[in-house]
């Protein structure tokens, strides 16, 4: 353990040169099998929601959008998943977002899933809900969260606490949105509970303090998410993939492993087609637990065994890398900078000495790479990305 409390754990020279016993555990180029729908993705690369700021003011795909993600279907990955795109107008998050409240999404929608399809890929939208984090400027309406909280630690704004029938509204919003992901032709949704945004607001024991049946333990923290997947599911198909995606550990918003980590048996109970561990840093070990060598995807596989499948993320460059966490126990990788700067990032994981540049990238690097402009911009907003 280091002394920030990150494991340095990439095992360079046990697995970059070699391959693993045979059996031993997975490798990223096999294909991947959804028990439930039957659904099989080619390999076990993920490219994992990202923010761009692509999308029209009304929400609806553009055509760089949509370009920048087919070109990670075309370079190989297994499962192609969109930004996050807000099921309600008062729950975008950023400019630049796609929406999935209305109809007039489909057709957008349609055209990125025909074209996932077309090029081999799985295709997942991720849904979700801004929270405290939906801007006013934005939406034009005061923010809305589990409880009254403040909106950044120098503000003296706060948000709104929803209420129980606003709490059942934005529910069936969810369902609704992944109906229109049906007939759009997605092979299936990930409900974003990561990051922050409003479903990890009512699973945060620090952003969700209510006392009725939305609030309390981890139990009732977690109703919220239970009944949108409960919705979701009454209006999909039965073949339709349902996932979540979780932040392990949030310390904003109250988020600690020992609740995540009951929170997976339940979303296990609840038989979700996959748990998406948001790790950051896929070496690093919990913050609750500092004493505790094994990193956050070994907490979920160890507890949860092959109860669901884990797809984790956070930091992957490399094949070697990528090799380490599925020894770790993830069944899929989630990658989202490194398919950034490598469009075909995926059809090169079979290579054990693979390791691709990292950044800084320049602007035609990354202009070749499907970036438009609007999101080169972006880019540069993140420290040494962009040269």
């Amino acid at each position: 353990m280091t002394s920030s409390g990150r494991i340095p754990l990439w095992y360079e020279t046990e697995i970059q040169n070699r391959a693993p016993p045979p059996g031993s555990m997975p490798s990223p180029e096999e294909g991947f099998t959804f028990e439930r729908t039957g659904h099989v993705s080619r390999n076990r690369t993920v490219l994992a929601a990202m923010t761009n700021k692509q999308s029209a003011e009304d929400g609806t795909l553009s055509d760089d959008e949509i370009n920048w993600l087919l070109m990670r279907a075309q370079g190989g990955f297994g499962i192609v998943t969109t930004a996050a795109t807000h099921v309600t107008r008062g729950g975008q998050g950023w400019t630049g977002e796609m929406g999935v409240w209305g109809d007039h999404h489909i057709p957008g929608l349609s055209r990125l899933a025909d074209g996932i399809r077309d090029r081999g890929a799985l295709s997942l939208a991720q849904i979700f809900h801004g929270g405290m984090f939906a801007p006013e400027e934005i939406t034009g309406e005061r923010p809305v969260s589990a409880s009254e909280n403040p909106l950044s630690a120098d503000s003296e704004e706060t948000s709104r606490e929803l209420s129980s029938s606003e709490i059942e509204e934005i529910i069936e919003s969810f369902g609704d949105a992944a109906s229109r992901c049906a007939k759009a032709g997605f092979d299936g949704v990930e409900l974003h509970g990561a990051h922050g945004y409003l479903i990890c607001q009512f699973l945060g024991e620090k952003t969700n303090r209510r006392t009725d049946e939305w609030g309390g333990g981890i139990m009732e923290r977690s109703r919220f998410l239970m009944r949108i997947i409960d919705d979701v599911r009454k209006k999909v198909p039965k073949d339709f993939i349902v996932g979540v995606r979780i932040s392990p550990e949030h310390r904003k918003v109250g988020v600690r492993l020992s609740d995540s980590l009951v929170l997976g048996e339940l979303l296990a109970e609840a038989g979700v087609d996959f748990l998406h561990i948001s790790c950051w840093d896929c070496s690093w070990g919990s913050s609750e637990f500092t004493s505790d060598d094994r990193t956050l995807t070994q907490w979920f596989s160890e507890r949860l065994g092959k109860t669901v499948p884990i797809i984790s993320a956070g930091g992957i460059w490399s094949s070697a890398q990528a090799r380490t966490v599925m020894g770790h126990g993830a069944d899929m990788i989630g990658i989202a900078r490194a398919a950034i700067g490598h469009a075909d990032w995926a059809s090169n994981i079979s290579d054990y000495k693979y390791d691709p540049a990292k950044p800084p990238f320049s602007s035609d690097h990354l202009q070749k790479q499907g970036l438009s402009d609007t999101f080169i911009e972006y880019m540069r907003g993140w420290d040494g990305f962009v040269s």
